[in-house]
């Protein structure tokens, strides 16, 4: 199901390459724009996760660098019947954390310092599991190609405005200056309109597949808690807003009308639907009061 998702985005996202180029120079920008596209199409397949990763200076750590985090990957991993993915540390004081890859046998766990300083082992445990989530549902691919291609609409505006191409040419009458206009405009509403599309509803999957590999919601509840109350004060410096949907919070996310275009749930959904399933009800922040034996156990 996730192939046709997948292929479905790759034609949406290639339809406003090929319009946009279109609108900017009509049919010489049409012709560009198909190159272009199927430049990306193979590109965002096979190297957009290393892209990715590369834009947030994510250093790949073996087992004797992170024994503790590389032991807890594994353990999550092998519970689902996952091949090990490769683990990646990013130098960030914000806390959060992403997985990339075109399917579980070529994938990453990437996070952040601050994410290994701030949250406890139950807690990380928890953000791994969400990552690992979006591996096994094989969202990385679908998530990571949008990126590359929401990334390609800003490289073909800026490009637009740069080399003047606005006007088309004086031969082709199918470009114009209002429409390559209202194409700089519309292609990356649009392009973020799919990503939102994409995202909301992986990241609920996402947090109940988590949930149910570790079998402690609250865990995860408590550090999606922390993450948005750091990440809010302390924004992360490398990556852009085009990859924000790949991190289990968004790390450029910010208040006011932005909130209505969040690649993310808020927060506070998250949180309440985990705690419904950790069977409880909590008001206000109890995501973090209490637990039980069991988890009493995990810590």
């Amino acid at each position: 199901m996730n192939r046709l998702k997948t292929a479905m985005l790759l034609a949406a996202l290639t339809a406003l390459v090929l319009g946009l180029g279109h609108a900017l120079a009509g049919q010489a920008g049409l012709m560009l724009a198909l190159v272009f596209a199927g430049v990306m199409n193979f590109g965002a397949y096979w190297f957009s996760d290393r892209i990715v990763l590369r834009m947030h200076g994510a250093r790949e750590v073996d087992e004797r660098q992170a024994p503790e985090l590389h032991a807890m990957v594994r353990e999550l991993a092998a519970g689902q019947g996952m091949p090990m993915p490769r683990v990646y540390v990013m130098d960030e004081v914000s806390p959060n954390a992403f997985a990339t890859g075109r399917n579980p046998k070529h994938a990453a766990v990437a996070v952040t310092e601050g994410l290994l300083q701030m949250l406890t082992t139950r807690e990380l445990r928890g953000v791994l599991a969400h990552e690992l989530a979006h591996v096994r549902n094989r969202d990385t691919l679908i998530m990571t190609v949008s990126a590359a291609f929401s990334g390609a609409m800003g490289m073909i505006a800026n490009m637009a405005l740069f080399s003047g191409l606005l006007g088309g040419s004086d031969e082709d009458e199918d470009g114009s200056p209002m429409g390559g206009l209202l194409g700089l405009i519309l292609a990356p509403i649009l392009a973020s309109m799919i990503q939102l599309a994409i995202s909301r509803s992986r990241e609920f999957l996402a947090d109940a597949s988590a949930a149910q590999m570790t079998g402690d919601p609250l865990a995860l509840a408590s550090a999606l808690r922390k993450i948005e109350g750091v990440s809010a004060r302390v924004p992360m410096h490398a990556g852009s807003p085009q990859t924000a949907h790949l991190f289990i919070m968004n790390p450029f996310s910010g208040g006011g009308i932005a909130k209505l275009f969040s690649t993310h749930p808020a927060t506070d959904d998250r949180v309440q639907r985990l705690e419904a399933m950790a069977g409880r009800t909590v008001s206000g922040v109890g995501a973090t009061r209490g637990m039980s034996a069991f988890q009493v156990g995990m810590r």
